[in-house]
């Protein structure tokens, strides 16, 4: 098979339909949000070097809605990141999820998640904020997106984006950060993590965390709450006690009905709060 430059797949690449492989089978919880009264599908975000694939969703009628960045977990942009934007449309957001791994891999046709890693390992955090900037543009100039009300939310390794790019862009209204990451090893593609950036973060972002969360130490989300508090900011940390990673993953075995509810609503509360109206 002769091989494609990076040029040619961002060119060609495109979303998953349905779910990743690494994550069936799917649970009987899953969550299914229709597309009536919404413009949802497939876009294409022009990039530094060439487009992007995307999901997009929003209101049929109407202009200038609040934009909400939603930002995946490992397994790209599969169906349960296009359902959550579909959640958000509902509630009249233009909400918009870039695949953020196009360059290295189509992550949704792996089964192997040590496979999967080592695609997601690969991805520069400088890479992912210029793409969002770019995605934020896009949404602004060609999908009735407002600028002035413009948010983020992301899952596990989308968590930890949403603090860091809430850093990068003092733009961001407020952002929502589920069971990201917190601490790490600085390196050339992820020179900072969010303990690093957490004293100088001047937009609010509301931490959703597990309990019982195996891969994040309870001790990270104190060090992180610390040094927070230094910030001016005014972000947030809510610990769910008995809750495991991914508990809002209605797709998945961790998917905790009660816990991800009560997130939903703090998610839709902060976003209010720090001056985003719908």
């Amino acid at each position: 098979m002769k091989q494609i430059t990076r040029r040619q797949f961002i060119a060609t690449a495109t979303l998953t339909t349905g779910f990743a492989l690494a994550v069936k089978p799917i649970s009987a919880q899953v969550i299914t949000t229709d597309t009536q009264g919404l413009v949802a599908g497939a876009v294409k975000i022009p990039v530094k070097d060439g487009e992007i694939p995307a999901y997009r969703a929003l209101p049929a009628t109407g202009e200038n809605f609040p934009i909400v960045l939603v930002i995946q977990e490992i397994f790209g942009v599969h169906e349960h990141i296009q359902d959550i934007c579909r959640r958000f449309a509902k509630l009249g957001y233009l909400a918009i999820a870039p695949e953020l791994f196009a360059r290295q891999g189509d992550v949704s046709k792996l089964s192997n998640i040590d496979e999967i890693r080592q695609v997601v390992a690969k991805v520069p955090d400088a890479q992912v904020f210029s793409d969002l900037d770019a995605t934020v543009a896009w949404a602004v100039k060609s999908s009735k997106g407002n600028a002035d009300q413009l948010t983020i939310t992301g899952f596990c390794w989308g968590g930890r984006i949403t603090w860091l790019y809430s850093a990068h862009n003092p733009k961001v209204k407020a952002g929502v950060a589920w069971y990201g990451r917190l601490v790490g090893n600085s390196t050339e593609l992820t020179p900072k993590h969010p303990v690093d950036i957490a004293p100088n973060l001047t937009v609010p972002v509301l931490g959703l965390y597990g309990g019982k969360d195996t891969g994040i130490p309870l001790d990270t989300v104190e060090q992180m709450r610390e040094r927070l508090k230094s910030s001016t900011s005014k972000s947030e940390i809510v610990v769910y006690p008995d809750a495991p990673h991914a508990f809002f993953a209605d797709y998945r075995p961790s998917y905790r009905e009660k816990e991800a509810q009560d997130g939903w609503k703090r998610l839709q509360a902060w976003f209010k709060q720090h001056g985003v109206s719908k």
